[in-house]
């Protein structure tokens, strides 16, 4: 299964940054996490959508790289793609890219889907797999 990439472009502003002057480690989850929720909401699966279909994302595990620093009012890339996605589970890589075009953080995440009312790990859904990068729904 092919997966396309995601691109999403965004500012570091000043509640981003620690007492270092640059990105907290902690707020990297959280750009990561507007990044793929602006991937999966364009792509038809919002939070609506989770609300009424009754099943949603959830992380398993993450894997996090910091290799440059990022720092006040730098714009950055993040490119989201899936890499692959067996029975249940599936995996997301996102790179962070400074305006030079270097890799400043490398994420990857293991994932899947979850009901929300079994509370269990599902298999894909034909309109999860598109919303995550698939070709088609």
């Amino acid at each position: 299964m092919q997966f396309e990439k995601f691109i999403y472009p965004i500012l570091i502003r000043e509640h981003h940054l620690d007492t270092f002057g640059h990105v907290n480690n902690a707020t990297y989850l959280e750009i990561l996490e507007e990044a793929r929720w602006e991937f999966i909401s364009s792509r038809g699966f919002d939070l609506k959508t989770i609300q009424k279909m009754g099943v949603g994302p959830t992380i398993l595990e993450w894997n996090i790289k910091f290799l440059k620093e990022l720092k006040l009012r730098q714009k950055i890339i993040i490119e989201s793609e899936t890499l692959s996605y067996e029975k249940k589970i599936g995996v997301l890589r996102q790179d962070i890219f400074n305006e030079e075009k270097q890799l400043c953080c490398q994420a990857q995440m293991t994932f899947g889907l979850f009901d929300l009312k079994e509370r269990k790990l599902i298999q894909p859904t034909p309109e999860w797999l598109y919303a995550i990068g698939a070709s088609a729904a």
